[in-house]
């Protein structure tokens, strides 16, 4: 004889269905491999191409970033940016960081965190500099990663504390409260846009950056702009990106 299951139950097992499928897919939220290409523009002109490579292995990550100029910016050499450390429940905690641009190992710069003493080392030029760790700092090649991490939706604040090699720096975002919508490289991104907050002094000029993270890929950069104290713009536009 068939078997009916009244209503009740079959709600039941709805919800716990559901539940099921919600903690599966918390699960694998979070995904293992990221690559994205960027295109950068000087004052909107070219200047270089960004390739970056994130990817996590059981609870370790790395980060890959390499920048090649265009026409005489070649010249420079590539500039390559790695970083590697733990994963946790706060997301990434760098161990180490490197900047090498071009062949001249006098220009590169290491960073190493001591989180047991909280202590982060770098090395400028050969010399040792030290500075006091926070929680949550982060670093060149690892920061854009991060977003995906932070309680979601994004709607406060933010506070980032990275490293750049050479020194410790603090950055405060505000939110648009405002989704907006990017097409780049022919695909449309809805995207959250973090602007620095006003200047004290307005008269005084300062270096500025924004990002537009791509809501539905995991909060990743598809919008990078950066303003020099001299008024100098460098862009960063995605290409092209492949999450798995």
């Amino acid at each position: 004889m068939p078997r009916y299951i009244s209503a009740p139950y079959i709600s039941v097992l709805s919800i716990i269905f559901c539940f099921m499928s919600a903690s599966a897919s918390a699960q694998t939220l979070t995904p293992k491999h990221i690559q994205a290409s960027y295109e950068v523009t000087k004052n909107g002109l070219p200047f270089a191409n960004v390739y970056e490579k994130f990817v996590i292995s059981g609870s370790t990550y790395k980060v890959e970033s390499i920048t090649k100029g265009i026409g005489i910016y070649a010249l420079f050499g590539e500039r390559k940016l790695s970083s590697s450390g733990e994963l946790t429940s706060q997301g990434l905690k760098p161990t180490h960081f490197e900047l090498q641009q071009g062949d001249n190992p006098k220009k590169a710069l290491l960073a190493d965190f001591d989180w047991s003493k909280n202590a982060l080392r770098m090395t400028v030029k050969g010399e040792l500099k030290e500075a006091e760790l926070v929680p949550g700092t982060q670093d060149l090649a690892s920061y854009p990663y991060q977003f995906m991490f932070l309680p979601a939706p994004l709607k406060n604040d933010i506070t980032v504390t990275l490293t750049t090699g050479k020194k410790l720096n603090q950055y405060l975002y505000k939110i648009n409260a405002e989704q907006e919508v990017l097409e780049l490289a022919g695909t449309q991104y809805k995207t959250l846009h973090l602007l620095p907050p006003a200047p004290l002094d307005a008269n005084k000029p300062q270096e500025t950056k924004e990002l537009w993270l791509a809501v539905e890929q995991h909060y990743v950069p598809v919008r990078i702009l950066i303003v020099d104290d001299n008024g100098q713009k460098l862009e960063q536009t995605l290409t092209e990106l492949h999450v798995e």
